[in-house]
């Protein structure tokens, strides 16, 4: 009879990366390995996750496997499936090989919503935010377009180069030229709130609140990080509009 390759130690770095990858934060992460590895008889599983990568073993003096983390995105989706599968095999004991089968289903799940979605999304969400800062009606319509334009061109180039702080200054840089050039026009009231509310989907939220977390629950090392890359961030939005008001002093 031939032995299955899959093990508890692949399941649970497995579920690990699709969280963290995924924007889940670090206690999250660790806690959903353990019960995985619990609830296949497991008796101390050991779990350590970081912004960039995983380690877990199966007692304290056992061999210790990593998994580097690369890349990052928000995909709550994802997160929420991941926690819903854990919970059934923690309930029902879904035999290890059909879990693993479909956590890999999981993985290769893309994002729920169509780029054009997100795009329209990431448009109205802009004149929204515009308003609610303060901005007029004549302001909604210039921050959704260039909302619009921004959030494109970050998500353009960052397939293209794949340096997410480079493809935001450059998304920042496009909503600060085309606000500019919306409001030299005569489109829009007011500049500043419509650059608030074009930048609103650029803003790194779902960091901020998890290096919050993380370091409330204890993990220093993982908030620190999440705390320091979505200061990053901001500065990249921050220069990019920066650069813009240099080269257009209104």
């Amino acid at each position: 009879m031939k032995k299955s390759s899959v093990t508890v130690e692949k399941i649970c770095l497995l579920a690990g990366k699709i969280m963290l990858a995924s924007g889940a934060e670090t206690y999250r992460v660790e806690d959903t390995m353990d019960r995985i590895a619990k609830s296949y008889g497991v008796e101390n599983p050991q779990s350590y996750a970081t912004l960039t990568g995983l380690h877990f073993s199966l007692d304290y003096t056992s061999s210790s496997y990593f998994l580097r983390i690369t890349k990052r995105a928000t995909d709550l989706h994802k997160i929420d499936d991941v926690n819903q599968l854990s919970r059934e095999i923690v309930a029902n004991q879904i035999p290890l090989e059909a879990a693993y089968h479909k956590m890999e289903m999981l993985e290769k799940n893309s994002l729920s919503f169509s780029l054009r979605f997100q795009i329209l999304a990431a448009t109205l969400v802009s004149g929204c935010f515009s308003l609610m800062f303060g901005g007029t009606w004549p302001d909604f319509l210039p921050a959704c377009f260039a909302g619009c334009i921004g959030y494109l061109m970050m998500i353009l180039f960052d397939k293209m180069i794949e340096i997410r702080f480079l493809a935001e200054f450059i998304g920042a840089s496009f909503i600060g030229l085309t606000a500019a050039s919306c409001f030299l026009l005569g489109f829009g009231a007011s500049l500043e709130m419509i650059i608030i509310g074009a930048v609103m989907p650029l803003v790194p939220g779902l960091p901020i609140t998890n290096a919050i977390r993380d370091l409330m629950a204890g993990h220093l090392v993982s908030g620190v990080s999440k705390g320091i890359e979505s200061l990053l961030t901001a500065v990249a939005i921050g220069a990019g509009i920066a650069m813009v008001y240099g080269f257009f002093p209104v």
